[in-house]
């Protein structure tokens, strides 16, 4: 049975890569259900534009800050299923780069190109569930706002 990439977050850090990914799935779609989040945004509208992704929104992946409010878009405005990650950029990252996508979701698979398809691996790290995970109640900004504004009465 093919694997089904509905609803999924893309992490974009190699722009081909991530087109040729787009491409294969959604070319023919009606209507993509990628998500796709990275640092290079003109990269990214062109994939919207194409029809390519449903959403996208600029992440710069070596700072947690912009993680966090990644993960916090992706909570209130998308139902993300899990992440995708080039397995070659996972394997290339640092330990640092490997928390913060162990970090994006609980359920992550790396992605391999084999000429025109795409294998998909589970990611063999263990998940963290903290700031930076998008399907984790710490990720409701809207909780957190309330919680805080009713602390400084």
């Amino acid at each position: 049975m093919p694997f089904k990439v509905n609803n999924y977050l893309l992490v974009d850090i190699d722009n081909e890569f991530s087109r040729a990914f787009a491409q294969h799935y959604f070319a023919n779609a009606e209507n993509s259900t990628l998500v796709v989040a990275g640092a290079n945004s003109r990269h990214m509208v062109k994939l919207m534009f194409d029809q390519l992704v449903k959403d996208y929104c600029y992440c710069d992946f070596s700072n947690e800050i912009s993680v966090s409010e990644l993960a916090s878009y992706l909570h209130e405005h998308h139902d993300i299923q899990g992440v995708l990650i080039n397995q070659t950029d996972y394997q290339l990252a640092n330990d640092a780069q490997k928390f913060i996508y162990n970090s994006l979701h609980k359920i992550r698979y790396l992605v391999q190109q084999d000429g025109h398809s795409f294998s998909f691996i589970p990611c063999p790290d263990p998940a963290h569930i903290n700031h930076l995970s998008c399907q984790s109640e710490i990720a409701e900004t809207t909780a957190h706002a309330l919680t805080a504004k009713d602390e400084i009465k």
